[in-house]
């Protein structure tokens, strides 16, 4: 049992983090941006202007309405259970499991649930190691190592950043695109598409410059960074009745919506619905649900989470997919499809939006990212400050920034593990045996979508088909959580003081920050 004094600090400590990533109203304006770009000479697929109309001449009839999900910091058992409440019982239009973008910071993450979740569809991002703003090179790059060394996802496949706090620096691009990263998406789409000056710009890259945060950030836009090559995802922000004045980014169900004292759940799916319209009924620039997930995780404690805040979520996400032609969506399909934009009625040759679905025989011993095949297989390390699990052997040391990948412990009796080569996937690889077992693409994946109806049927995927007087979705039809039973005390021993620590560490960290403000 926890003690009180941590029972009644947690609540405190959630409500502190709720402003990671908050604004306050417009971040760029036209003058401020000084932008140029000629779409003669920049052009799909490595090249997009700034824009608000949508790539590749399309009409926005013709597009998708993308709605993506991210979540930020470390993955646990809690935080995917607080995903899954609102994303394991919708599909997308083809019939895919919806995915999404998780922005990894290592401090206090279970690196097994990591590669389970990358092995699921979901993309997996980063975060920095220890969650810290304006970031060095090796916060950004001891995190690439370490989830490659440790969590085994293939360096080729951490293609994007999002800055702990939204801090960052011209710096901060200059090191990601140096590291071979393709997008960011740490800038703010901060005024409403309704307003002519708004700065909710479709994907872009930085060939000319930024776009986003030129009232916010020293030295971007008028043509700097130039980055050739390098996308920015911008996070586009809700807005209550105030307009720019009003802008909801990070979070929004923790936000007072219109200047009020006190949260409601009514007015946060008001002004939701409204800017989904404003963006529905324009030029269908992406919407965004950017989230903290311990903020909405039920079984997080000492934590109360209202079930009104999650029905008024699911009610928002059922209503969207009863609109035409809406996909949730992660940062890696969306920008899949910015690079090669397809009408509706060819989404089908989109293949970011296919669900491909790993074959692997459910009888197999192989430490994989697969739950039925990893079973017993899993590495504990049991470090004092934070225990996780790997299939990848576990490091002497804790991992840092200086040192991401340390030497493997081996037991008196076994052998060392093998860390993921970069010629194998993921659920295919046997870090035990040393071994891919799969080298023919006949044998690795099955698409599991269907075709997307012809000549723009419009088909819808997931909800209920009730109105917003209705119950969500998630009360009729529940999410499994993912570690089997939801229950906090099946995670390892020492993970909750070493959270509190961590977290206090956060809350230090957003103070020191806005007192440089």
């Amino acid at each position: 049992m926890l003690p009180k004094t941590l029972l009644t600090i947690l609540p405190l400590l959630g409500a502190a983090l709720a402003q990671d990533g908050s604004i306050s109203g417009p971040q760029s304006s036209p003058e401020a941006a000084g932008y140029s770009c000629d779409s003669s000479k920049c052009q799909l697929p490595n090249c997009n202007c700034a824009s608000t109309s949508p790539p590749g001449g399309l009409k926005p009839e013709e597009v998708p309405q993308f709605v993506v999900f991210t979540a930020d910091d470390a993955i646990q058992s809690y935080t995917l259970d607080a995903v899954n409440q609102f994303l394991a019982h919708r599909k997308n239009p083809n019939g895919c499991p919806i995915k999404m973008t998780y922005f990894t910071s290592l401090n206090y993450t279970n690196y097994t649930l990591v590669t389970d979740w990358f092995v699921a569809g979901n993309e997996i991002a980063d975060h920095t190691m220890t969650h810290v703003g304006t970031p060095p090179a090796d916060e950004i790059n001891g995190n690439l190592i370490a989830l490659n060394a440790l969590a085994g996802i293939p360096l080729s496949s951490i293609k994007g950043f999002r800055a702990p706090y939204l801090n960052y620096s011209v710096d901060t691009l200059k090191l990601l695109k140096d590291a071979g990263f393709t997008y960011d998406s740490s800038a703010s789409a901060s005024v409403p598409v309704t307003d002519p000056g708004t700065d909710a710009f479709w994907p872009y890259t930085l060939d000319n410059g930024m776009a986003n945060d030129c009232l916010a950030v020293d030295g971007l836009c008028k043509g700097q960074p130039k980055l050739p090559g390098f996308w920015e995802i911008p996070m586009y922000a809700f807005f209550d009745n105030r307009g720019s004045a009003g802008p909801h980014l990070m979070d929004p169900w923790l936000d007072t919506a219109n200047g009020e004292n006190a949260v409601n759940d009514s007015a946060t799916l008001e002004y939701m619905k409204n800017t989904f319209t404003a963006h529905y009924n324009g030029n269908r620039q992406p919407i965004g649900l950017y989230t903290h997930p311990i903020h909405v995780a039920p079984s997080y404690p000492g934590v109360t989470v209202q079930n009104s805040t999650i029905n008024m979520i699911n009610n928002f996400l059922d209503w969207a997919q009863n609109q035409q032609n809406v996909w949730i969506v992660s940062n890696e399909q969306l920008l899949g499809w910015v690079q090669n934009p397809k009408p509706v009625s060819q989404l089908d040759q989109v293949d970011s939006l296919k669900c491909s679905t790993p074959q692997v025989d459910s009888s197999k011993k192989i430490c994989n990212g697969i739950p039925q095949n990893e079973q017993g297989l899993l590495n504990h390390c049991a470090f004092s400050d934070f225990p996780f699990y790997t299939c990848y052997g576990c490091p002497s040391e804790p991992p840092t920034p200086s040192n991401p990948n340390p030497s493997q412990q081996v037991a008196d009796g076994d052998k060392p593990r093998y860390r993921l080569p970069s010629n194998c996937s993921t659920p295919f690889w046997d870090p035990i045996a040393g071994e891919c077992i799969c080298t023919a693409s006949s044998c690795a994946f099955a698409d599991n979508s269907r075709p997307i109806g012809p000549n723009g049927a419009n088909l819808t995927g997931g909800g209920t088909g009730s109105d917003s007087s209705a119950q969500a979705s998630q009360s009729s039809n529940p999410y499994v959580p993912f570690n089997g039973n939801g229950a906090l005390s099946s995670l390892p021993g020492g993970i909750l003081p070493a959270l509190l620590v961590g977290t206090l560490g956060a809350v230090i960290g957003a103070l020191g920050l806005a007192a440089r403000l």
